[in-house]
């Protein structure tokens, strides 16, 4: 166990308030929380976990209703069935036979896990290939229902929407990918207003220069939106020079930089010279995250990868103070 875990959501419970030691474990909301981050509210919440027993959330001593990561998820994918025409008294027999396919996936050999990853991204071509909007946002429902939020982006979308990038010889293939990068960069902004808090943490996400597409500057704010961090996002040709005047103006927690290129040899002066005038954490993400560590390594700027579970993680041990840079 962590031993600098910290549940964010404790100071908000009522007075008196007590856990049994196996639920401090855990990382728990309670349902207020719960409704500011995926929009529905309290009552709702309540009727799908009595009428239709779609939610477990556990207890504490006193009978307060505390939510895991996993509930919030489910939460979603609720939303997701209902969004897209299935009534709520059916989404329990659709979740019992999708949800399996999660736990799967951490089981079973990883050319098997891949062979399942090749068949949704051979769906996916086709309903591009195809300019198929219905089709398509059929295929990323079923994803979503089938795989956590990084495993469908991370190794299902954006290896496609990557090789559609590359992809641009043939007639046809620009307006394919183009097609695509529409229909994620909206999808992706949907997901973000969801479990977007108003929380006084607030971190800014901004691409490096022109160093990465907007497609995965939104992704990358997708992986580490959270709880604590409120997540804010700089359009895509943000001038750097421009970045002490905005942190001036929102008072950020952090400042995360996106860029996908090889770092050039100045960046990390630079990035020390904005750092030195901010009173925000810098940290870098994306694949010149990993290539500039070393680079970088003794200076005040902190590097999160490019792998959306450990950006999230890194994230939350720099804001906590338990990782140095």
């Amino acid at each position: 166990m962590d031993t600098h875990f910290k549940m964010p959501v404790l100071t908000d419970l009522a007075p008196g308030l007590t856990l049994s030691t196996s639920l401090v474990r855990e990382e728990l909301f309670p349902i207020r929380e719960v409704a500011r981050l995926t929009g529905v509210n309290p009552v709702t919440l309540r009727a799908w976990e009595r009428r239709y027993g779609l939610i477990q959330p556990v207890r504490t001593d006193s009978g307060h209703r505390l939510y895991s990561m996993t509930d919030i998820e489910r939460i979603r994918s609720i939303l997701g069935w209902i969004e897209r025409g299935v009534a709520v008294s059916k989404v329990g027999k659709i979740l019992a036979k999708t949800e399996p396919l999660k736990a799967l996936a951490q089981i079973i050999p990883n050319e098997l896990v891949q062979a399942d990853y090749n068949q949704w991204q051979q769906q996916v071509r086709a309903a591009v290939s195809a300019f198929d909007e219905v089709q398509l946002e059929h295929v990323y429902g079923q994803v979503f229902s089938s795989y956590p939020l990084t495993v469908v982006f991370q190794d299902i979308l954006i290896p496609v929407w990557k090789l559609l990038l590359q992809r641009h010889e043939a007639f046809g293939q620009v307006s394919e990918w183009l097609f695509l990068d529409g229909f994620l960069r909206a999808r992706v902004l949907q997901r973000l207003l969801l479990v977007r808090v108003m929380q006084p943490r607030r971190v800014i996400v901004c691409a490096l220069a022109d160093q990465c597409r907007e497609l995965e500057v939104l992704v990358t704010a997708l992986y580490l939106s959270s709880v604590d961090s409120a997540i804010q996002l700089l359009a895509i040709g943000q001038p750097f020079e421009e970045l002490v005047l905005i942190c001036e103006k929102i008072r950020p927690k952090a400042l995360i930089l996106v860029s996908n290129h090889a770092p050039a040899g100045e960046l990390p002066r630079r990035l020390n010279r904005l750092a030195m005038s901010l009173d925000c954490q810098v940290l870098l993400a994306g694949d010149a995250s990993d290539l500039a560590q070393e680079s970088l390594a003794g200076s005040s700027i902190g590097c999160l990868g490019n792998e959306g579970l450990l950006m999230r993680q890194r994230l939350k041990q720099f804001l906590a103070g338990n990782l140095d840079t």
